[in-house]
């Protein structure tokens, strides 16, 4: 079988904010991100050949929310649809393979979450083992405590090393809540702890929102967009479930995925958007693909300056994507995660030709 080139052409994103009026299927959110792509690229509904949506039944709090989306589609005529419970980024790979293998020459593929709506912490606790952990009701910010805490135990990296990269993002994209990590990272030392031994700035502020993404194969990308971020390496891995079965300070999927999508060649990503929620998980990611200094992490603001649940990761590849199309760089990564400590991992390798 002969495969096809398959680009990245069009990106859109709602606002970050920490809560709205919105229902929580998406759809105030999703269609404004769809007019946008429309408009930019000339298309319309019917130029898409399949669609592809990440979301989370349990955050929306009823089964098969994610058809209530559609709403923002429109279902007729008829669709190709298809949809994942997590992060859009997975769905953005079910849809790379869809045009990869022929069946259609365009995608979109999109990604919501209204956090505001539920209790995001009871929620996320549902991912974890439905037997011996699940009904502990472990919240994800205190196995992220476990983990940043076994890495300062074990001299993997310091407070430091976390309070700037929280220092970083805030630089260069903001923060959507009240915490501000400005100053120096003496100052950011001082503040109290959340939970031991993060700090606010040292965590994701979870946001509404949704993002959107347009792929296409060969000549169809060339022909929406000048230029297209083509998809050189694309691929996932997954670690148990079992927390104490695994070393929390390494991320053993991230740098096999890594391996797979650059081929090895981390020397020339010049900009790498990493799914890093919690500052120090952010060090663990860069050592397991083993970016260079050289490489530019998060110009977004990443994950610590907004984190839309179910959208993020897909957002990475979006925002690297775009240094692609504005002609900022020639090799990008982008990286997603989902589940409790970095459970899963995605890494993708953007380039332009």
């Amino acid at each position: 079988m002969t495969f096809r080139d398959v680009a990245v052409v069009g990106f859109a994103h709602a606002p970050h904010v920490r809560r709205t009026n919105g229902t929580t299927n998406g759809v105030e959110m999703l269609m404004p991100c769809f007019k946008s792509l429309y408009d930019e690229l000339g298309l319309k509904q019917t130029d898409i050949g399949f669609w592809c949506s990440g979301s989370s039944d349990y955050l929306a709090g009823r089964a098969f929310s994610f058809i209530s989306a559609i709403d923002s589609i429109g279902a007729v005529p008829p669709i190709n649809e298809s949809h994942v419970e997590m992060d859009a980024a997975w769905a953005l790979y079910e849809a790379y393979i869809k045009i990869l293998t022929g069946e259609v020459e365009t995608a979109l593929v999109y990604g919501f979450g209204k956090s505001s709506a539920g209790t995001l912490r009871r929620v996320l606790a549902l991912q974890t083992d439905p037997y011996t952990v699940a009904p502990l009701w472990p919240d994800s910010v205190s196995m992220a405590g476990l983990q940043a805490r076994f890495g300062l135990d074990s001299g993997k990296w310091t407070e430091e090393q976390m309070a700037q990269v929280a220092l970083d993002a805030f630089a260069a994209g903001g923060r959507t809540d009240n915490v501000a990590p400005t100053g120096s990272i003496s100052e950011l030392l001082a503040e109290p702890y959340f939970a031991d031994p993060l700090r606010r700035h040292d965590i994701a502020p979870i946001t509404d929102g949704a993002s959107a993404i347009v792929l296409a194969a060969g000549d169809k990308a060339r022909e929406l967009r000048e230029n297209p971020a083509w998809i050189t390496g694309f691929e996932h891995r997954i670690e148990t479930p079992v927390l104490g079965a695994r070393d929390l300070t390494t991320s053993p999927s991230t740098a096999a995925s890594a391996k797979a999508a650059t081929g090895g060649d981390t020397s020339s990503i010049e900009i790498a958007e990493l799914y890093a929620p919690f500052s120090h998980q952010q060090l663990i990611l860069t050592e397991a693909i083993g970016l260079p200094e050289s490489t530019k992490i998060n110009p977004s603001g990443g994950a610590l300056a907004a984190n839309p649940m179910f959208s993020a990761g897909l957002e990475r590849i979006g925002f690297a994507a775009q240094h692609i199309f504005d002609g900022s760089a020639g090799r990008v990564l982008a990286h997603a995660t989902s589940g409790p400590a970095l459970q899963q991992n995605l890494v993708a390798v953007l380039e332009g030709k």
